[in-house]
């Protein structure tokens, strides 16, 4: 991933975080017919090293799981994004070279996959992926409320997977790169908007914006 300094975030803890909070990643894959991506949600579990291990089930239907096993694959999380207009930034009226750009934020985690298709693994899985899920809801839900011999014959139709986290890099390229006065109107112009509030945050935060 090309990550230029300013927008670096190395931070094994922030990382961790934001895939909890952030847990529908994209599978890539290399395959017999070329690469193959598929979005998944996953869970994430401390394990292995520090940087941890990456959970996840897939369709036994889709074809990706049979050449993933023992693969390197790459998985991306993302996060807040939002178009920056160059009438955002202070410096517009003062020389006019400003130039459109976008913010976002981005979580590349790499390692080896290791099929699990055994129904403890998987039990284990589901039950933790929809714990996490449904943890913010006033009447959370669990598999234990459908029937077993409902979720038995689900199972039978996934197959689950791991992958013990051998790289992570994150990118918060949230208009670091701008001088104060540009961070400090892209704040204000993104607070004004309720689809871009976070992003708001985000550049108060990593950018150093006072108030």
């Amino acid at each position: 991933m090309y990550c230029p300094t300013p927008f670096r975030e190395s931070r094994l803890e922030v990382l961790h975080s934001f895939i909890c909070d952030n847990p529908l990643g994209l599978l890539i894959s290399n395959g017999s017919n070329g690469q193959t991506a598929n979005l998944l949600p996953f869970t994430f579990a401390r394990g292995g090293d520090e940087r941890g291990v990456l959970r996840a089930h897939i369709a036994r239907s889709n074809p990706q799981w049979r050449e993933i096993d023992n693969q390197q694959v790459l998985i991306v999380f993302r996060g807040p994004e939002a178009y920056v207009s160059p009438s955002l930034y202070a410096s517009k009226n003062d020389s006019g070279k400003v130039v459109p750009t976008w913010n976002y934020v981005m979580v590349q985690a790499r390692g080896r996959a290791t099929l699990r298709d055994q129904q403890d693994w998987l039990s284990n899985q589901l039950a933790n992926l929809t714990a996490a899920q449904e943890a913010p809801k006033p009447e959370p839900w669990a598999v234990t409320d459908a029937p077993p011999d409902y979720i038995e014959a689900q199972m039978r139709h996934i197959v689950g997977f791991e992958i013990e986290i051998a790289a992570i890099e994150g990118k918060w390229k949230v208009s670091q790169n701008q001088p104060e006065n540009n961070r400090r109107s892209v704040v204000e112009g993104f607070a004004r908007d309720a689809g871009t509030h976070e992003m708001a945050e985000l550049v108060r935060v990593y950018g150093k914006v006072d108030g």
